[in-house]
């Protein structure tokens, strides 16, 4: 595995714990006091009520002190809809019929090797797929912590350990196991703060490299930072993709995707694996 020249020999991050060890007071409070708020709004919620859709949590990393809670929320899902690859989603969403019954569609976003480790043995233990979308400039590297990478594009400030992402084998190795590798461009930058021609290397040379590397079509993107209009254009962005060969764009605006979606605005609900299930049951009740 290759190393940047920021890692200066520090350990990897394992631990959530250990990604929020420089946030702030203010920062901590809010989380707890806006989970306490969303728990009590699930109370009046029905997660049954939602049908004829295809729903797509998400997560960015499911860290070693994660792994029991991730697996618990996947249990918890899977009694209310089948989870199903994201070929077999576009294909869904693709037909000309409507939608019959609930599904679920996993996505990953960075390509954090953390998924690998920890994510990945629950999915294969529970016999789900998923899809991991990874920064192909990112594949193999580790970045210390006083790493622009670290600090700005991943917002891990202040943290005493480096994060590490997967390498071009464990994402083969991933493949086998059920993982569809989808791309998240070449270096994680805002495409709306792009011109045309580095756009479109973002996500033509992506994808040259996921294929020559896995052996695998790249067919499915993934927009770093995830907000339409604000991240990038969602129609502007989403033709030049599907002229470059993608089938489908997934955004991070939440909602379930009913017959008609379009497959380059796909709608995905974000997760963080400590989340108790009361706030699953909120977000994956909303129509």
């Amino acid at each position: 595995m290759t190393h940047s020249d920021d890692n200066s020999g520090q350990a990897v991050t394992e631990l959530y714990q250990e990604a929020l060890s420089g946030r702030s007071v203010f920062k901590s409070v809010r989380e707890k006091v806006r989970n306490i708020y969303v728990e009590l709004l699930s109370a009046t919620r029905q997660i049954s009520n939602v049908n004829n859709c295809v729903q797509f949590p998400y997560y960015h990393h499911v860290f070693s002190d994660e792994v029991i809670g991730f697996e618990s929320q996947l249990q918890y899902l899977k009694n209310y809809g089948d989870f199903i690859s994201i070929d077999a989603a576009i294909s869904i969403l693709n037909s000309n019929s409507e939608i019959e019954g609930r599904y679920f569609c996993l996505t990953f976003d960075d390509g954090l090797s953390c998924c690998y480790k920890y994510a990945l043995p629950v999915l294969s233990k529970l016999n789900i797929p998923a899809t991991f979308y990874v920064v192909t400039d990112f594949v193999g590297k580790t970045f210390g912590p006083n790493s622009s990478v670290t600090r700005k594009t991943f917002g891990y400030k202040g943290i005493e350990t480096s994060i590490e992402f997967m390498g071009w084998q464990q994402c083969r190795e991933a493949i086998g196991e059920g993982v569809t590798i989808g791309s998240h461009t070449v270096t994680h930058r805002r495409l709306s703060q792009l011109a045309k021609k580095q756009i479109i290397y973002e996500l033509e040379h992506s994808k040259y490299e996921i294929e020559k590397n896995t052996k695998q079509i790249c067919k499915h993107l993934c927009a770093p930072y995830g907000v339409p209009e604000l991240d990038f254009d969602l129609i502007g962005h989403g033709e030049l993709a599907s002229k470059l060969g993608y089938k489908s764009f997934a955004t991070g605006a939440r909602g379930p995707n009913r017959y008609g979606q379009a497959l380059m605005a796909l709608q995905r609900d974000h997760l963080l694996a400590n989340w108790s299930n009361k706030q699953l049951k909120y977000f994956f009740s909303r129509e």
